[in-house]
């Protein structure tokens, strides 16, 4: 269909995993892509430029346009190098979708400050940097654009072992929600997607044991409606995709509880005994 044809899209994480199956399928619909990788290993050590090289091989053999970006973008200087690696090979930037995460999964009693780091880093910092490199090289091309982050159902339902990436999904979910409205006024969309797929970030999942009909091609074509002009002007939303299920994830406000008498402050006990009614969705 062509639905990106024309388009420059810059894809974080793409070389391998849902990164590189966004990547593939941005290319077959028409668009010139950026892969973004380090190529580190899962808690994001290591540097291995033959990630992004080779996802962008493989590109070009179905016949596709691409070109390789070995950035780290969890720094600034990281994420506006990818953005001008678009601008440079193709004289401009269109879509950004941010795939880039690493884990380092503790109980949060064994923790330590690095494996906090490095995940809120790459997943929350990261997406922010990219987001506003990307947002700005967008804004000075005056045509707006399409943003597409990544977050997680950690982020919203929590996680054993997984603090750090329970609080940068939750954290996406706040930037997704500011940027959408701030970008709005540039014709900017801003949206997210929470993918549960298997891939070498998600192989050892209880949950997914069993399960061979969660694959990374069930969420490309979700991405590519949010980052394709069929999104039309929907932005802030989050969409979950796991296997033939899709769904929009939001965070919501019970009716709750009124009180009148007595200026309206509830006595502890009262918190208690009206919690089902505070509480109830």
């Amino acid at each position: 269909m062509d639905l990106l044809d024309g388009k420059v899209a810059l894809v974080t994480g793409a070389g391998r995993g849902i990164g590189l199956a966004v990547a593939r399928l941005f290319a077959r619909e028409g668009a010139r892509v950026v892969v973004n990788d380090t190529g580190c290993e899962l808690d994001g050590n290591g540097y291995d430029e033959s990630v992004a090289d080779g996802a962008v091989r493989e590109i070009e053999a179905e016949g596709g346009r691409a070109v390789a970006s070995h950035h780290d973008v969890a720094s600034t200087d990281g994420a506006r190098g990818a953005v001008q690696v678009g601008v440079d090979a193709y004289g401009s930037l269109d879509v950004l979708v941010t795939c880039a995460g690493v884990l380092r999964d503790r109980t949060l009693l064994k923790m330590d400050e690095a494996a906090w780091d490095a995940v809120t880093t790459v997943m929350l910092k990261g997406t922010f940097l990219c987001l506003q490199a990307a947002a700005r090289q967008m804004t000075v091309q005056g045509g707006g654009g399409r943003i597409v982050t990544m977050t997680g159902l950690p982020g919203y339902l929590g996680g054993f072992g997984q603090a750090n990436l329970a609080a940068a999904c939750a954290g996406v979910h706040g930037l997704v929600r500011t940027a959408a409205i701030e970008l709005q006024k540039h014709r900017i969309t801003v949206n997210a997607v929470a993918p549960l797929a298997k891939t070498r970030m998600t192989e050892a999942l209880p949950v997914l044991e069993g399960f061979d009909n969660v694959l990374v091609d069930h969420v490309a074509p979700v991405v590519l409606a949010l980052a394709s002009d069929r999104c039309g002007e929907r932005t802030g939303n989050v969409l979950a995709v796991a296997g033939a299920r899709v769904n929009a994830l939001r965070f919501v406000e019970t009716a709750g509880k009124f009180k009148d008498e007595s200026a309206g402050v509830f006595t502890v006990d009262e918190i208690d005994e009206h919690w089902a009614a505070i509480t109830k969705v």
